[in-house]
């Protein structure tokens, strides 16, 4: 009876994660960051692309957008026409833009893009970080409750041929998932300590200043915070929410949230002004005027 309640109790938070990942829908970003019709034409008909840029960074002025495209150009999405908020990608497989993207997961039955879901109020790499580790002790669990009967196996106390099938064959799946879900969890711990997604993982987004993988990294209980959100009592339940509309998320850096569209050239002189000489008359009476 024990076993039957703990085992019951592991299967429905199971389910549980795991028809909530799959079936909350994804969310596109909100109208502010579509372009509009009249910005449309004056994009598509410009040849230039210098122009172009400009364009972009001129709609992206009154946004709160602080990452860049490698060569330091605004994110665009051609396909959705938007300008892409921070963390957001397109997804090739949902057609269409999607808010903290992490990724889209079509393993483990999931088929589904891993993302921020503002309707909800949760972040679903948090539901799919549950559903992981639910699975993972179901797996557990089963492997060792049913290790008792493979000995009993091994030794010839059990008498029944197609227990002896079933016990090897559950022992053996539940063991061959355990361990590969068992890296995969570790896998996404990591991930969520460091608050990255996993394709920043693999790519670094890209500030005024550069690339920088840690560009959103707050420190470890801010970074579950970001994720798992701050009732800790809610962590190990699928139904705590996260911080943010998903558009917005807190930097690292502070002078690129104070100024997200510095252009490089006034970015190297403010660097050139902080790092002038204290001695020098020059730099000094520049500094002054620049802050003047």
């Amino acid at each position: 009876v024990a076993y039957l309640v703990v085992f019951h109790i592991l299967f429905v938070l199971f389910v549980w994660t795991y028809w909530k990942s799959v079936f909350t829908l994804p969310i596109q970003p909100a109208k502010k960051f579509h372009m509009s019709y009249a910005d449309q034409e004056r994009y598509e008909n410009e040849e230039r692309p210098e122009v172009q840029r400009q364009i972009l960074a001129e709609i992206a002025r009154k946004l709160p957008v602080y990452t860049r495209t490698g060569n330091g150009g605004i994110r665009f999405c051609d396909r959705c026409q938007l300008i892409k908020p921070d963390r957001c990608h397109h997804c090739s497989v949902c057609a269409m833009c999607v808010l903290k993207m992490d990724h889209h997961c079509p393993w483990y039955v999931l088929d589904t893009c891993l993302r921020f879901s503002e309707r909800e109020g949760y972040l679903d790499i948090f539901l799919y970080a549950s559903h992981v580790s639910y699975s993972l002790l179901y797996c557990l669990y089963i492997a060792a409750t049913v290790f008792k009967y493979f000995i009993k196996y091994w030794t010839g106390e059990l008498t029944n041929g197609r227990s002896k099938f079933h016990i090897l064959f559950l022992l053996f799946v539940a063991i061959m998932f355990f361990v590969s879900l068992m890296f995969l969890f570790g896998y996404h711990c990591w991930l969520v300590s460091r608050n990255r997604s996993t394709l920043e993982a693999f790519s670094a987004p890209v500030f005024q200043n550069g690339p920088d993988k840690n560009g959103f990294n707050l420190g470890f209980v801010k970074n579950l915070q970001q994720v798992f959100g701050e009732e800790k009592k809610l962590w190990l339940l699928p139904i705590a929410s996260s911080q943010g509309d998903g558009h917005f998320f807190p930097m690292r850096t502070l002078n690129e949230a104070q100024n997200p569209l510095l252009t490089n050239e006034e970015q190297w002189e403010e660097d050139g002004i902080d790092e002038a000489p204290q001695g020098s008359g020059e730099a000094s009476s520049l500094a002054i005027e620049r802050e003047t």
